[in-house]
């Protein structure tokens, strides 16, 4: 919200200056996000008239110029295309001092004398224009100082606001705000009922209540919109950051800055029959103001005659409807919008305008007549006309009541940290415009005006006594609380160190969005569909996750585009998936890994990263959490076939292990091989607790054994079948060797491995040893069809 400094102190009028106002509003919650003067720095410019302009003799582009200003008549050439006679305009004088510190000085154009510059809005520091001459209205009194006369002392406040505080989007909300802070009367200006002077009204039916349960409109017949909009209204739109266009416009755009009812006109020549507020139906279009032209969607909801749509409500009004120089005959609206139906639905329309800004954060519902009333009066006085009576359609049932909040003393005590007077807190809340009764001897009922819709509960209120009391005037205080302690399962690993040892292997924590883009999404987990957003922030961030690939790999697709070729990467998040009536939000561990082994140096090899280096991460983790997870050949439709592996923990299926499909990848525009992972977290963080167990102080034996199994047969179930057979007193087993080849056989492999034994309390002698020797060896011939390697 940007206004100007000189229209709010119309207003309130602190003896503060302009740094001291600043920091007082945002010391109030209301940030400043910058503040500047409404014109450069400049000295010795008044209002010049020309009265006469001859053509250059040695020029065409140039014209001389006769300029009365100051006590006499001088001579100046100018090149602006709109220089005229009788044109009254801003003159700088010989001697003048210009913004960037440019002295005017007597010169010479073309052999012809100029004494002075006529100037253009950009010359004197007040917008980038410099299209033409600065064109003053023809009553401003020539030979005024120009600063005096424009008001040009001024200073330009952008606030940031937070979105709860939609009654600071007007000048009356933030004199109301300074007004309480200084202790000093805001006086605004007086709106008074306009007289109907004909009969005439607009007939208006409220088809959509819920969406509009207040709408005003009045017909004012007979206006001059070629009528000029005066200099102080287009000056204070203009510091406001708003382009002043013809005086309808002018006018309701004053009336939301003024008070913060967006409004709007209508050519009645252009409305079939009257005024309906409805939703859209299905395939209608509208051209807006801007030409663009829409499909409004079901849920729009719409201002419409009783042919067609003429605005998106509380968005932007249509190009056929709009007034222009040649309408006569004028429809005001003034309306109470319900935030939520207009939320989000500018947006959609790739649109953002001032009126939808107000109208999504919620605009005081009892303030459209006395809009209404005052943008009538303005506009009468600037182009003529006579206005009909207001027509007031309304449905009290969806009108927004106002609540009454308890408020209790010891409470703003204890939040606020600080005993504040019970008189003290009274008189901030009646300041503010609250109506306070008192309730016991513990606290009030506190009745809220309608301009406030953020405040609804007593928390609420506890904010404002502190803001206006001040937060510097509040102690610091530590909080004091009572801590049990909680038990915590050894069994269960804390995420944190899922992190660490991540990162200890040189990975990365990303954090991405929750919302990806529904084409990436099905392309990744086509089993899952995605949870579409009603008010997505963009079209590719439209549906919940349902794994974290998609985020991963657009993060490896945006570093790779910046010739970031290695990357291990890893996250911890939700997946978003549909259950039922409900929806499932499942706690993942995920990670990406592509490019070379290892960082590049002299004392590295170029190898890339392959399966096995991924797989050998994930089991230091698993060795970390105490858990034995199994791995096996499965299918996924992301993944590359042959190199997917699915996860398994005691018969629990935990995630997936694999390089990404190259399809997949080609869709996706990735360099390289791409090796992902995704496990369930609550499913790998249980494992076992640690115990304590006594060296023994007897010799280990270890035998080898070398056989010839099917490729298909995997370690895991060679192990799993040495481990069942060997006895209480295995160890451990381990593979050195695995050979393939014509020696060997097609589809057979030759895989040795190492089995120790190790008694606690004795030596093994070799027949314990050889009979659990020989049982693994016939279980692996029974079970594997193995065949000892000679």
């Amino acid at each position: 919200m940007k206004f100007s400094e000189q229209w709010l102190r119309e207003w309130v009028n602190p003896e503060i200056d302009t740094q001291g106002l600043v920091d007082q509003i945002t010391m109030a919650g209301l940030e400043v996000d910058a503040f500047e003067t409404v014109a450069g720095e400049f000295t010795g410019i008044i209002v010049g008239e020309v009265l006469s302009v001859e053509p250059h003799p040695d020029a065409d582009k140039l014209r001389v110029c006769q300029v009365a200003g100051g006590d006499e008549t001088v001579q100046v050439v100018c090149g602006a295309p709109n220089v005229r006679p009788g044109l009254k305009v801003p003159f700088a004088e010989v001697g003048a001092v210009l913004p960037g510190n440019f002295r005017i000085r007597k010169a010479k154009l073309r052999g012809q004398p100029s004494n002075g510059m006529l100037c253009s809005e950009s010359e004197l520091g007040l917008s980038d224009n410099h299209d033409g001459l600065m064109e003053l209205p023809a009553s401003a009194p020539t030979g005024e100082n120009v600063r005096d006369y424009l008001g040009l002392d001024d200073a330009t406040i952008d606030v940031d606001l937070t979105p709860n505080r939609s009654d600071c989007l007007s000048i009356r909300g933030l004199a109301r705000e300074v007004g309480v802070l200084n202790r000093q009367p805001v006086e605004g200006p007086e709106i008074n009922p306009v007289e109907p002077v004909h009969s005439d009204v607009v007939d208006i039916r409220l088809e959509a209540p819920e969406g509009c349960p207040r709408y005003l409109g009045r017909i004012i017949h007979n206006v001059d919109l070629s009528a000029e909009t005066p200099l102080w209204m287009r000056e204070r739109l203009r510091r406001s950051g708003v382009r002043s266009i013809d005086p309808a416009v002018d006018v309701t755009n004053y009336v939301m800055l003024e008070l913060g009812q967006p409004m709007h006109a209508f050519d009645r020549s252009e409305i079939e029959g009257g005024i309906v507020v409805r939703w859209a139906k299905p395939g209608e279009k509208l051209v807006l103001l801007d030409g663009q032209e829409v499909e409004l969607v079901e849920g729009t909801l719409v201002i419409a005659d009783h042919e067609k749509p003429i605005a998106i409500a509380g968005v932007m009004g249509g190009e056929h409807s709009g007034v222009a120089e040649k309408t006569r005959d004028l429809v005001l609206e003034a309306a109470f919008f319900d935030p939520i139906c207009i939320a989000g639905k500018a947006r959609h329309y790739g649109l953002h305008t001032d009126a939808s800004h107000r109208f999504e954060r919620g605009v005081d519902p009892e303030l459209t007549r006395s809009a209404m009333e005052r943008a009538t009066a303005l506009l009468l006085e600037i182009v003529g006309g006579e206005a009909g009576e207001i027509v007031e359609v309304r449905s009290e049932e969806h009108l927004p009541t106002s609540p009454v909040v308890e408020l209790r003393h010891q409470r703003v005590t204890d939040v606020l940290g600080i005993e504040i007077d019970r008189t003290e807190i009274e008189e901030i809340l009646t300041r503010l415009g609250l109506h306070v009764d008192k309730l016991t001897r513990d606290g009030w009922m506190v009745h809220v005006p309608s301009y406030r819709p953020d405040i609804t509960i007593e928390e609420d209120l506890i904010e404002e006594i502190g803001r206006i009391y001040g937060y510097n005037n509040l102690p610091v205080t530590e909080p004091v609380g009572s801590l049990g302690l909680r038990e915590e399962p050894e069994a269960v690993r804390p995420i944190n160190s899922v992190r660490s040892l991540l990162v200890d292997r040189g990975y990365q924590e990303a954090v991405t969005y929750s919302f990806v883009d529904s084409r990436v999404q099905a392309l990744i987990d086509g089993d899952h569909a995605g949870i579409e957003l009603a008010n997505p922030i963009s079209s590719d961030m439209s549906v919940m996750r349902t794994s974290l690939w998609p985020g991963l790999l657009k993060t490896v697709a945006y570093n790779q585009n910046r010739q970031q070729s290695r990357m291990r990467l890893f996250e911890t998040g939700l997946r978003f998936v549909r259950e039922g009536e409900g929806i499932e939000q499942v706690p993942m561990l995920a990670g990406v890994v592509t490019g070379a082994q290892n960082p590049e140096s002299w004392v590295n090899g170029r190898r890339s990263v392959d399966f096995f280096d991924v797989k050998g991460d994930l089991e230091a983790l698993f060795e970390l959490l105490g858990i034995t997870v199994e791995f096996s050949a499965g299918e996924h439709g992301a993944l590359h076939p042959g190199q997917t592996a699915q996860l398994h923990r005691e018969g629990e299926f935990v995630g997936w292990l694999g390089a990404l499909h190259p399809q997949v990848q080609k869709k996706l525009d990735l360099d390289g091989a791409i090796y992902v992972f995704e496990l369930f977290l609550n499913s790998i963080l249980s494992g076992y607790v640690p115990n304590f167990k006594e060296f023994s102080k007897f010799p280990e034996v270890r035998r080898d054994l070398a056989i010839i199994i099917g490729n298909e047969v995997t370690y895991a179930e060679v192990q799993r079948v040495a481990r069942e057979k060997a006895g209480e007193f295995l160890t451990g087993a381990r593979v050195f060797d695995v050979f393939e080849g014509e020696a060997i056989g097609e589809g057979r492999k030759s895989l040795a491995l190492s089995l120790f034994w190790q008694h606690p309390e004795r030596t093994l002698n070799d027949d314990e040893i050889q009979g659990w020797f020989n049982a693994v060896i016939d279980a692996l011939k029974a079970e594997l069809g193995a065949t000892l390697r000679s």
